[in-house]
Order: C-alpha cells, then structure tokens, then sequence
C-alpha cells in the first residue's frame, strides 16, 4: 500500500516537533548572554529568537573569520564544533520573536 506524500509528512510533524523541543546540549553557551529562547537580557546584546537562519549562519562564519571584530563571540564559536554551532542556531531560528523584557 503506497501513503500519500502528504500524509507520510504529516506523520513526521509530531516527531520534528518533539525534537524541536529539546534545547541543544551547548546552548548554555550562548544562553547567558542571549537567552535560552533567544531574548536577550540586556539591550545591548541581539535578540535571536526567530532570526533568519542564513543570516545567523554567514554572521556565525564572520565572527570565527574575524571579519566581525566581536572578540567575545569569536571565542564562543570557537569553542563549538560546526554540527553543536549549527544545532543552536537552528535552536534560536526556531523559537518566536518576542519583545525584550523591560
């Protein structure tokens, strides 16, 4: 018996979901400074939350280049493997935009 397309889609939603829903193992990394679901505390450090994942890709490659002169994002992605960097922003991408806390 074939299954539709659509339906055998559908059947993987619920387990992409679940998945989704765990934090990635070094997300405490980049958590403390711009929060586990992408709010950051302060002002001054970018919101990811729902950011473009391209973007946050090429950004996360300017900062290890050193072609952006942040030298405490450049020792954080440092420390990560491509596939655990890869993870959390997908992680940040996901998560929905919401307005900083006051």
């Amino acid at each position: 018996m074939r299954i539709p397309p659509l339906i055998a889609l559908a059947a993987t939603v619920p387990l992409c979901a679940a998945q989704a829903a765990d934090p990635p193992a070094r997300l405490g990394l980049c958590a403390g400074c711009h929060g586990e679901r992408g709010i950051a505390a302060s002002a001054e450090i970018p919101n990811l939350a729902g950011q473009n994942l391209p973007y946050l890709r090429q950004a996360m490659r300017q900062y290890r280049s050193g072609a952006r002169d942040a030298a405490a994002m450049r020792a954080a992605v440092g420390m990560l493997s491509e596939a655990e960097l890869d993870r959390i922003l997908q992680w940040y991408a996901a998560q929905p935009p919401r307005e900083p806390p006051p």
